[in-house]
């Protein structure tokens, strides 16, 4: 990756309310001036299948200059997403039921797969990566489960372990704790198939489960999502990028079906 490093000289925090996700009440949305933060620009091997990944079925689901394939959750606008440098960027926002924010969903559905993505998180955020989504909910997280993305040292309210990076979010705790340090790339994989699912950061297995299992009743059954009747329901869905507020940058976002 290619990098020109430019001194940060002011970060702004702004208090918001929260109620995405329902993963909290408050929360504090960290601006950074971006005529002076580090710049950063996709290295020419970013969002690129070689050869061999073509041939084994893989699809690029970010084409490093566009959303093309993507869509706002429900058809709303997508303006805090933004395809720069070779980078999807989501932009963050103070204002949670803005027209403008959404998740950011893909037009084609998945049922058995594995989603490769590189991302970055800046500090105090909170995102994250939902799969098997259906779109006839109010949110996608009401059906889709969750990738869970977030600052674990310093997010500004206290977390459970259900809430970390890498977490299967509000079901099952991160296995290890393998996020690099806010600043830095992580590599994200998650497979799915036939109602099996792993969790992988940067090469660490994070959370495994089955849809359908007697634990995973018992876990939906006795917490976030017990009212939630179309959680994990889904068999073939969309996969959806997060707005939290918070600023995350993807790249090399790519999918291969499974048979």
């Amino acid at each position: 990756m290619k990098k020109l490093i430019i001194p940060v000289l002011s970060v702004v925090a702004i208090a918001a309310t929260s109620c995405n996700n329902g993963q909290s009440t408050t929360k504090e949305v960290v601006k950074v001036d971006t005529a002076v933060a580090i710049k950063e620009i996709a290295a020419d091997t970013d969002n690129v299948l070689s050869d061999a990944e073509k041939a084994d079925g893989w699809k690029l689901l970010f084409n490093g200059s566009s959303k093309d394939g993507w869509h706002g959750y429900k058809g709303k606008t997508t303006d805090t997403w933004v395809a720069e440098k070779g980078l999807l960027h989501c932009l963050g926002s103070a204002t949670d039921k803005s027209d403008k924010r959404a998740d950011l969903t893909s037009d084609s559905s998945y049922d058995n797969f594995e989603l490769n993505a590189d991302w970055k998180l800046a500090p105090k955020g909170n995102s994250g990566i939902m799969y098997l989504v259906s779109e006839e909910f109010e949110a996608p997280y009401l059906s889709g489960p969750e990738y869970q993305i977030i600052d674990d040292k310093n997010f500004p309210e206290k977390l459970e372990d259900w809430q970390k990076t890498g977490a299967n979010y509000a079901m099952n705790p991160p296995l290890v704790a393998a996020s690099n340090p806010i600043g830095e790339w992580n590599h994200t994989k998650i497979i799915v198939n036939k109602g099996h699912v792993e969790h992988w950061l940067n090469g660490q297995k994070t959370a495994e489960y089955t849809m359908g299992s007697p634990e995973w009743k018992k876990n939906k059954e006795t917490g976030k999502w017990k009212d939630a009747k179309g959680y994990g329901m889904t068999k073939k869905g969309k996969i959806a990028l997060q707005d939290h507020g918070s600023e995350i940058w993807f790249k090399n976002v790519k999918v291969k079906e499974l048979k």
